[in-house]
């Protein structure tokens, strides 16, 4: 009798240990001491007014369900339907490629039309081709007779020489007007002489004719053409005499337009008798 109120004594005894072990593991879990404890339920704002505060699970559960309720948005608008378009979505790439193409091309073919149109467009020209005005004709003639009566004018490719006044009335029966404006300036207008430009090429085969300071001559150094100082041929093989440009002499300015070339005059022209005044500097080249 007396062994097992022993036992009932030590099971109750072994609920009790258990049951407070528990509590004190729940108040361990909820990580606060038994002071704080007694002063959060002495306090009215912490115990809720007397209300038994929720314990960590119940916390918990609180969380989870707020975490899972879905508060509803307002939703935007529906933005209005706008069609594509059909001839964008219609192009496939063999039409794409093909009017890239066409596109190139057309814009080659647009380069290509203004080049020419440029090329084609009349421009200012200047030097050899236009009209050049050479300078005062008394000071021209100064020049050539400083240069042995051979004045060269590099920009315009000519010759310069006087023409004298005594053979006036014979030039105006063999030249033309373009010619004698220059040809007849000195009986015209006073001067001491006219004046004549001549181009540099040799009627032959397009050497470049130098004078020759001894016989006061032109005499071309490839198959000896000779001329005399007005480019009227003496000698030689040449066809013609010197080819001449067109001149004029407006308030004693002589301008020459290098653009008008005039074919020299024929065999056998001789306006001014002139001779050879020295040696040649180049043989006649007779059979030529």
């Amino acid at each position: 009798m007396g062994v097992v109120i022993a036992v009932i004594l030590l099971g109750v005894l072994a609920v009790v240990v258990l049951v407070g072990a528990s509590k004190r593991r729940d108040r361990s879990a909820a990580g606060l001491s038994r002071e704080a404890r007694r002063r959060d339920t002495a306090n009215p704002a912490l115990s809720g007014g007397g209300e038994t505060a929720p314990t960590g699970r119940e916390v918990e559960a609180a969380a989870a369900a707020a975490r899972t309720e879905i508060v509803p948005v307002p939703s935007a608008p529906p933005e209005p339907f706008v069609a594509p378009d059909p001839i964008a979505i219609g192009v496939s790439r063999r039409q794409f490629f093909n009017r890239s193409l066409v596109g190139m091309m057309g814009f080659g073919l647009s380069g290509f039309g203004g080049a020419s149109l440029a090329f084609l467009w009349p421009q200012g020209v200047s030097g050899f081709g236009a009209k050049i005005k050479v300078g005062n004709l008394v000071e021209l003639l100064a020049d050539i007779n400083a240069n042995n009566g051979f004045l060269y004018k590099p920009e315009g490719r000519m010759w310069l020489t006087a023409y004298p006044n005594g053979a006036v009335e014979k030039a105006r029966e063999m030249y033309s007007a373009p010619e004698l404006a220059g040809m007849t300036a000195g009986v015209d207008g006073g001067f001491d002489s006219g004046i004549l430009a001549l181009y540099q090429k040799c009627p032959h085969l397009g050497c470049r004719v130098p004078n020759c300071v001894s016989s006061q001559w032109f005499e071309c150094p490839c198959h000896g053409s000779q001329y005399n100082q007005v480019g009227e041929k003496r000698g030689g093989p040449a066809p013609r005499g010197m080819d001449r440009f067109a001149m004029s002499v407006v308030d004693g300015v002589l301008t020459v337009d290098t653009g008008t070339i005039v074919q020299g005059p024929p065999i056998g022209t001789n306006t001014t008798g002139q001779e050879a005044e020295g040696p040649n500097c180049i043989g006649q080249a007779a059979g030529h």
